[in-house]
C-alpha cells in the first residue's frame, strides 16, 4: 500500500493485445462515491489486461474473479498512471485475481481502431487534414477531420482503405526514445511527455496510439463508410469495421431484400419502384386534398352568410387548404372564422378575420387551455390539447 500512489499501474495490453487472462493481485480498493456505480468498488491492481477507456476509446469488459467488471478507467497520481476496475462485489487489499477479458468485445474495438487509423492516414497523406476528433463505443465509430470532405472524395478514400487491409501490411508497435522521437514525423492530437508509444503501418501511418490494435491490416477484414456530414468546419466520418460492418450491412441486405419481395421486383429495381410508388403517393395526395378542399367548400356554402363566428371542426386538411378556406369565409362572414384540425394530441388550428384582431383568438386559446401559438392580426395559427369541441366553441364565443 506505501507504494500505491508511487508505481504505475503495469500495462499488460501493451505486451500482448491478443491475450485474454492474466492474474494480478490488489494494492487498493475505494468506494464508488457518486454517479453511476455509487455503491460499487474501484479495484486498483499492479497490473491489468483491462485497457481502461483512454483516447477516444471506450474500455474493455471482463470479469475479475468472476465479477463483472462494469468500467475502467485510468487516473494520475503523484505523476503515475492508475488504472482502476469499477466492481460490485468484495474484493480487498492484497487479494489476488484472475482476470478474463471479454474478447469478442476487445477484438471489435481492436478492428474499428486499425481501420481508423489507415482512413485518418490516408486523409492525412491525401489531403494534409488533421483527426481531431475520435470516439469509439460498441455503438459508433467516428473521426472528426479539421478540413472539408465531400461524397466523391470519402468514397475514394474508402477504397483506397480496403486496398491497404488486403495487402495484410503489419501493425508495428514500438516506444521510441527521445530522440527518436524527435526525428520522426508522427500524427498526435495533443503535446506528449514521457514514452510515447508509436504504432506504425508502413508506408500509411505513423501516429501515436494507447490503444490495443491487430497484429496485420488484414485481420481488420475490411472498412465501410457509414456517413458523412459537415461538423465545426471540416467533416465527421462515421464507419465500421470488420464483423461490425458485416452485421450492419447483413442486416441491411435483409431490409433491400424484403423491400424487393414486396414490392414483387429485383434488388437492383427496389429504387426505381420506390421512386414510382413516391409519384403516385404524392399525385393520389394532391388528389386527396383537392377533393377534400372541395368538400369543405361544398359545406361552406351551407353556413348561413349573417352566421358570426364561424367555427369548423375537421379529421384532416393541410394549412394552406385552411388559409384558403379562412379567406373564403371571412368575404362573406364578420367575426372569428376558424379551423379546427384533431392531432393525435389535440387540434391544431387557424383562424383569420376581415375586420377585428385574429390575435384575441390565439390569446384566448392561451389562457383557457395553454395553446401555443400566435400570427399577424388578419390571422393566427397554433396548437392546443386537452379541450373539447363544445369548450373550444363557448372559448371563441365568449371574445
Amino acid at each position: 500500500m506505501s507504494d500505491f500512489n508511487t508505481i504505475s499501474t503495469i500495462k499488460i495490453y501493451d505486451q500482448d493485445a491478443y491475450n485474454t487472462e492474466f492474474d494480478a493481485a490488489v494494492v487498493c480498493v475505494e468506494p464508488v462515491e457518486d454517479g453511476e456505480y455509487k455503491g460499487a468498488n474501484k479495484v486498483f491492481l499492479d497490473k491489468t489486461l483491462f485497457f481502461p477507456e483512454e483516447g477516444g476509446q471506450e474500455a474493455d469488459f471482463g470479469t475479475l474473479n468472476g465479477l463483472g467488471v462494469l468500467d475502467v478507467q485510468i487516473e494520475k497520481r503523484d505523476g503515475c498512471e492508475l488504472i482502476f476496475h469499477v466492481v460490485k462485489g468484495d474484493l480487498k487489499e492484497g487479494d489476488s485475481v484472475h482476470g478474463i477479458i471479454d474478447w469478442n468485445h476487445r477484438f471489435d474495438q481492436m478492428q474499428q481502431h486499425s481501420g481508423e487509423h489507415i482512413f485518418s492516414g490516408t486523409v492525412h497523406n491525401k489531403y494534409g487534414y488533421d483527426n481531431v476528433g475520435f470516439h469509439l463505443s460498441r455503438q459508433v465509430v467516428t473521426m472528426d477531420f479539421n478540413g472539408p470532405l465531400d461524397d466523391d472524395q470519402v468514397l475514394d478514400i474508402e477504397r483506397t482503405v480496403n486496398e491497404i487491409i488486403v495487402k495484410n501490411l503489419e501493425i508495428q508497435v514500438s516506444w521510441p526514445s527521445k530522440e527518436e522521437l524527435d526525428a520522426l514525423e508522427y500524427r498526435s492530437k495533443k503535446e506528449l511527455d514521457g514514452d510515447v508509444r508509436i504504432v506504425t503501418i508502413p508506408g500509411v501511418d505513423v501516429c501515436a496510439c494507447c490503444a490495443p490494435h491487430v497484429r496485420r491490416t488484414g485481420e481488420i477484414g475490411f472498412l465501410k463508410v457509414l456517413s458523412r456530414q459537415n461538423y465545426k468546419g471540416g467533416v465527421r466520418v462515421t464507419i465500421e469495421c470488420g464483423l461490425r460492418a458485416l452485421k450492419t450491412l447483413d442486416s441491411e441486405h435483409t431490409l433491400i431484400q424484403n423491400l424487393a419481395g414486396s414490392l414483387t421486383t429485383s434488388v437492383e429495381n427496389v429504387p426505381g419502384q420506390v421512386e414510382k410508388l413516391r409519384d403516385e403517393l404524392y399525385e393520389v395526395k394532391g388528389s386527396l386534398q383537392k377533393a377534400k378542399a372541395e368538400l369543405i367548400s361544398y359545406k361552406l356554402k351551407e353556413i348561413p352568410d349573417d352566421q358570426k363566428n364561424v367555427t369548423v371542426f375537421v379529421e384532416d386538411m393541410d394549412n394552406k387548404s385552411i388559409q384558403n378556406a379562412i379567406n373564403e369565409l371571412t368575404s362573406t362572414h364578420k367575426g372569428f372564422c376558424s379551423f379546427f384540425v384533431k392531432t393525435e394530441n389535440g387540434y391544431r388550428f387557424v383562424c383569420g378575420i376581415a375586420e377585428g384582431d385574429a390575435r384575441l383568438v390565439a390569446g384566448a386559446l392561451r389562457e383557457k387551455f395553454g395553446a401555443k401559438g400566435g400570427g399577424s392580426e388578419k390571422m393566427v395559427q397554433g396548437s392546443l390539447s386537452g379541450a373539447s369541441e363544445d369548450e373550444i366553441r363557448k372559448a371563441i364565443e365568449e371574445i
